[in-house]
C-alpha cells in the first residue's frame, strides 16, 4: 500500500497513527480539507481484518465528511478516526481515556463522536480528557443520541428522492427495503411507517431485527443477502458502504435509493450506471448529514439547540431538490452534480481567505 500516494491523489492533509499498549487501542485519525474549518468526523470501532483496511476505510471515511460538511453548509471540514478492534469485547475505560488524550494533542484541529462500534457512552469518558468531542447525552450538554437526527435528515432524503421519482413527496402506500436495522435504522423505520410507507427490513445482527419486530410487528424481514432483489419503490441502505456495485446492481428492483450508509458507490462507474438505468440516488454524504449538524451544532458558542439543529437538517431535502435539478439540467448523475457543489463551496472559500484578517 503507496499511502502517501493514496493521500495525494485524495488530497489528505494528515494520516496518524495511534498505539497505546496498556490499554489495546490502535487508532487511526484521517484528516482530509481544513479550507472551510477544523476537522470533524465521527469515531468507528471495527475489527478490521489487516491494518491496510483499516487505512483504507479511515482515508475514505475522512473525505466523506469533507464533502457531508461543504453539501450541508457547515464551517468545518472532514476527517475520520477509526479504532482496530471488536466493539463487543475490547473496550475499557483505559481505551477511550487513551484516545481522547490523543483527541486533545489536536486542541481542536479535530474533533470526533460516534460512529460504527461506539456510543455516546464512550465519548462520556473521552470529554473527561478533552473538550474535543460530540453527540453526547444532553445531560452532558449535549444532543443526545445523534442516529435520531440522522434517521430524521434520511427520511427527508427519502422524501426528496421519491418526488424526483414519482413526482410526489408522500410514501404513502411506498414500499420501503431498509438495509441495516441498527442506530439509524430502527429510527428510520419509525419515521417512514408514521409516513405511511410500507416497510421491508434486513440485517446481520438478530437483536436490532427483534427490536424492530417488537415496535413494528408490520415491517416484513428478509435474508440480508434477499434485501437487494426485493420488489420496492426505494431502497435505502443503512449499514456499511459499497453495496453498490457491479454484483447488485442488476438485482435492484427499485426506482430510487436514499438511506444513511456512508460511501454506498463501491466506485464512481456505479453512480453512472443507475444514472443510465434511471435509477434516482440520493447521494449518501447529503442523506445522512444529520449526525454531522447535530455534532457541529453542540459546537456553537452557547451550545446545543434542538430546534436550530433540526431545522438544518430538514434543509437535506432542499439540498437534494437542487442536485435533482442540475442533475437533469446537465444530464449528469446525482453524484456528479452534488460533488459538483461541493468543489464550488471549497473553491469560493479559498478564494476568501485571500483576504488578510488579523
Amino acid at each position: 500500500m503507496k499511502i502517501f500516494e493514496m493521500m495525494e491523489k485524495e488530497g489528505h492533509e494528515q494520516l496518524i497513527f495511534n498505539q497505546h499498549k496498556a490499554s489495546g487501542l490502535k487508532a487511526l485519525i484521517a484528516i482530509h480539507d481544513t479550507t472551510l474549518g477544523p476537522a470533524l468526523g465521527g469515531c468507528r470501532m471495527w475489527p478490521y481484518k489487516t491494518e491496510e483496511e483499516a487505512i483504507y476505510d479511515v482515508l475514505r471515511l475522512s473525505k466523506g465528511m469533507t464533502y457531508k460538511s461543504a453539501a450541508s453548509g457547515q464551517d468545518y471540514g472532514g476527517g475520520k478516526s477509526v479504532i482496530w478492534g471488536d466493539p463487543k469485547k475490547d473496550k475499557s475505560e483505559a481505551m477511550f481515556r487513551a484516545f481522547g488524550r490523543f483527541i486533545d494533542g489536536f486542541k481542536g484541529r479535530f474533533s470526533t463522536g460516534t460512529d460504527v462500534g461506539t456510543t455516546y457512552h464512550d465519548f462520556i469518558i473521552c470529554r473527561k480528557e478533552t473538550p474535543y468531542v460530540g453527540a453526547l447525552p444532553e445531560s452532558y450538554g449535549g444532543g443526545g443520541n445523534s442516529s435520531i437526527i440522522t434517521a430524521f435528515g434520511t427520511w427527508k432524503g427519502i422524501k426528496a428522492v421519491a418526488k424526483e421519482a414519482f413526482g410526489s413527496d408522500s410514501l404513502e402506500g411506498k414500499v420501503i427495503a431498509v438495509q441495516g436495522l441498527g442506530k439509524v435504522g430502527y429510527h428510520l423505520v419509525g419515521y417512514l411507517i408514521e409516513d405511511g410507507a410500507k416497510v421491508i427490513g434486513t440485517d446481520i445482527i438478530q437483536e436490532h431485527i427483534d427490536k424492530v419486530l417488537a415496535d413494528y410487528p408490520q415491517v416484513t424481514i428478509v435474508k440480508p443477502e434477499e434485501i437487494y432483489e426485493v420488489e420496492c419503490d426505494i431502497f435505502s441502505p443503512n449499514a456499511l458502504g459499497a453495496i453498490i456495485n457491479d454484483e447488485t446492481i442488476p438485482k435492484l428492483k427499485c426506482k430510487a435509493i436514499a438511506g444513511a450508509a456512508n460511501n454506498q458507490l463501491a466506485e464512481p462507474r456505479h453512480g453512472d450506471k443507475l444514472h443510465e438505468l434511471g435509477i434516482v440516488y440520493g447521494p449518501d454524504y447529503v442523506v445522512n448529514a444529520g449526525g454531522l449538524i447535530q455534532v457541529a451544532d453542540e459546537l456553537e458558542p452557547g451550545g446545543y439547540n434542538k430546534e436550530r439543529a433540526y431545522g438544518k437538517a430538514a434543509g437535506i431535502y432542499d439540498m437534494l431538490l437542487k442536485i435533482f435539478e442540475i442533475s437533469r439540467r446537465d444530464n449528469i448523475p446525482t453524484y456528479k452534480a452534488a460533488d459538483t457543489l461541493v468543489h464550488e463551496r471549497l473553491e469560493t472559500y479559498r478564494k476568501v481567505k485571500t483576504i488578510y484578517k488579523k
